[in-house]
């Protein structure tokens, strides 16, 4: 996928959702959302009487009112289509680009005799060997069984760095419109015609496989409920009304009615579920289905693998400790030395730790580099000099040194173990025969996380880690990380247990893995999250896949779903509080024909039955194209406890809910009845 484009609405977008829009008065399409289609069914009636002004008994005077009423309704609900439509629009605008990955072409397919034929790719099968060369589209999804090569993936990711893929290990599931640079591969086809990873990306960005949430289920079913009791509330006006022969127009009814159901987050619903998987998909990660990005909202515990997630992974050097009888600058200069042309993460983390120290050494010095092999255990250099350094693990040193004929100074075993207790990793330095000491290699805690996880505890979130440290290495992690808790020495089995604890104490787990051994974890989760990089068994087990690869993603995620319902909550507060003020525009200007005391309700003071009518079905109509930015982009989340964040939403949408359309109301008011006046109406 490409990288994310900030714009909300761009020139191609805003055409489509226009042409969508219109599109979308289908009553086929406009009864999935029955607030919308009560709307629509009013707009036809209101449409009959502009022609037919007497059919149900009324005046032919009323014609203008009932244009003019007509006009406002199909506004309405053209604004409440092009919001839906401009958030399918972004949708279909990442499908686009897409689409240009996914084209059909010829594939090397190995047959079982060993000899190769150029089939369409489309025609392949599961369990089809084909084999790919440098410069050539990977067919479909799969796996490496022979070969290692670079690949590029910008066309899934958007990163335009190539990552290696090869046989074995977790680093052999590829993906189907993916190029390969280098050499070539040789892949096992594990899905059908239509069903890769593409084609499921395609779809869900499209909107094609979305279904709604489980929240928006039983938020729909409210709004249909209040709907249909508006309903029979105001089409029984209508008879009561012919009792005390008091003749109400039928456009007056249908604008009550108009005004009565929740118009305003039933026009935004769809938008806002939309909205909500678009915004994940342009964070990079396929959220296979919208009650995943839901239940991300919803998180009560996250577990977290310690590498990769809450550290680096790579351990780097954070201190030098000699030993008795040793200078540092000895020490030091030696680590230095013996680091030089070591091109490891630790290695360079050693110079760099020196160099920040003020050491320097030139390279010159040196005549021989060791490498680190399975046999040697151990690195290091050998200088023109005749010297030699070497850096290793505690035991292979001390047998080397032993060997040797060399001393074990006493307080070795000491320092050692005063790393080992912090939960790092001590690395043996010597020189000849002689010990100098030990290097602190200490598996780094990425920065900001501290901060991070302090914010999600005051949401009520709780983070545990999972590790194969030892419980000593695993505490220490958790404590510098600010975690709540940690499993050491953790297998794949204690993980599931992890999880189905945290459910049965009723709580939402989310988690993310890579490994096939991770698999089991993240279908067992609520949200599982899957590495693009990872195995074909882990992204299969998950409901998201994150492109980018990046772990500590899970954070960003959990925000955003969380965002997801802030949103709907906020907006459905919005337009519930909106009516309030509605029905003090539109009650007293219908009812103080009958009872003339309802008019000291008017505290807008409209000046005519006729505007304070048409005044609060236009502020219906706008107000809905002025929250499509917010439907869009999301209520800002913000990590404070539950409770404050609800007093705090109540007061910018509750109380901002009441007070808008007074103010607006008031103001479309004045030309309104201006213009009635001039029709004469």
């Amino acid at each position: 996928m490409s990288k994310k484009q900030n714009k909300l609405i761009t020139k191609e977008i805003l055409s489509t959702a226009i042409k969508g829009a219109f599109f979308k008065f289908d009553p086929r399409f406009m009864i999935k959302n029955p607030t919308m289609f009560i709307v629509e069914i009013g707009f036809v009636i209101t449409l009959i009487l502009s022609f037919f002004p007497s059919l149900f008994g009324g005046d032919n005077q009323e014609r203008i009112y009932n244009i003019l009423i007509t006009l406002i309704l199909f506004v309405t609900l053209l604004f409440a289509n092009f919001a839906e439509s401009i958030a399918e629009g972004r949708g279909k605008a990442q499908a686009a680009t897409l689409k240009q990955s996914k084209k059909d072409f010829k594939a090397r397919l190995i047959k079982n005799d060993g000899s190769e034929e150029m089939l369409s790719a489309s025609k392949l099968k599961i369990g089809d060997i084909v084999l790919v060369k440098a410069g050539e589209l990977i067919p479909n999804d799969g796996e490496v069984i022979e070969g290692a090569a670079s690949v590029d993936e910008s066309a899934i990711t958007g990163e335009s760095a190539p990552v290696m893929r090869e046989a074995g290990g977790d680093f052999s599931s590829v993906t189907g419109g993916t190029t390969v640079l280098t050499d070539f591969l040789k892949i096992k086809i594990l899905v059908g015609a239509g069903e890769s990873f593409l084609d499921k990306m395609i779809n869900l960005v499209e909107g094609a496989a979305r279904q709604k949430t489980p929240n928006e289920i039983a938020l729909n079913i409210l709004l249909i409920v209040l709907s249909l009791s508006f309903l029979i509330v105001v089409v029984s006006l209508y008879p009561f009304m012919q009792f005390l022969n008091v003749n109400l127009p039928i456009s007056w009814l249908i604008a009550l009615l108009v005004c009565l159901i929740p118009t305003t987050i039933g026009g935004l619903l769809s938008a806002i579920g939309i909205a909500g998987m678009d915004r994940v998909t342009r964070f990079n990660v396929i959220a296979l289905s919208g009650k995943a990005v839901e239940n991300c909202g919803d998180v009560d515990t996250m577990i977290l693998d310690k590498t990769g997630t809450i550290t680096f992974g790579n351990r780097l050097a954070n201190k030098f400790y000699e030993v008795q009888g040793v200078n540092k600058d000895q020490l030091i200069n030696a680590c230095l030395l013996s680091s030089l042309k070591d091109e490891t993460p630790e290695g360079k983390s050693i110079v760099v730790l020196a160099n920040k120290m003020g050491y320097h050494c030139d390279q010159k010095e040196i005549q021989d580099v060791i490498d680190f092999s399975a046999q040697n255990r151990m690195s290091g250099v050998n200088l023109k000099d005749g010297i030699q350094i070497r850096k290793g693990a505690f035991d292979t040193i001390k047998t080397y040194i032993d060997k040797m004929g060399g001393k074990i100074p006493s307080d070795l075993e000491t320092k050692v173990m005063q790393i080992s207790n912090l939960g790092g990793t001590p690395l043996v330095v010597s020189q000849n025969k002689e010990i100098l000491g030990v290097i602190y290699l200490k598996d780094t805690v990425k920065p900001g996380l501290k901060e991070r996880f302090a914010k999600l505890r005051k949401m009520g979130i709780k983070t545990l880690m999972c590790t194969g440290d030892n419980p000593l290495t695993a505490a220490t992690i958790a404590k510098e990380a600010g975690l709540d808790g940690f499993i050491a020495e953790c297998k794949p089995e204690d993980k599931i247990e992890a999880i189905k604890k945290e459910q049965a104490e009723g709580k939402i787990v989310a988690m993310t893995g890579d490994g096939t051994n991770d698999a089991p974890a993240l279908a067992q989760a609520d949200v599982g999250i899957a590495m693009n990089s990872g195995t074909a068994a882990a992204k299969e087990a998950a409901n998201m896949i994150d492109l980018d690869s990046n772990p500590t993603k899970i954070l960003e995620i959990v925000e955003i779903g969380k965002g997801l319902l802030i949103t709907r909550g906020s907006l459905t507060t919005f337009s519930m509080a909106n009516d309030i003020a509605k029905y003090f525009a539109i009650l007293p200007a219908m009812f103080s024909v009958v009872l003339p005391q309802m008019q000291i309700l008017n505290i807008m003071h409209l000046q005519t039955p006729q505007s304070a009518i048409l005044s609060a079905l236009i502020f219906n109509a706008i107000i809905i194209p002025l929250l499509i930015p917010i439907a869009m982009r999301g209520v800002k989340f913000r990590a404070i406890k539950s409770e404050m964040l609800l007093l705090r939403n109540l007061g910018i949408y509750g109380i901002g809910g009441v007070i808008a359309p007074f103010i607006g109301i008031k103001i479309i008011d004045i030309p309104t009845a201006w213009l009635l006046r001039i029709l004469g109406v």
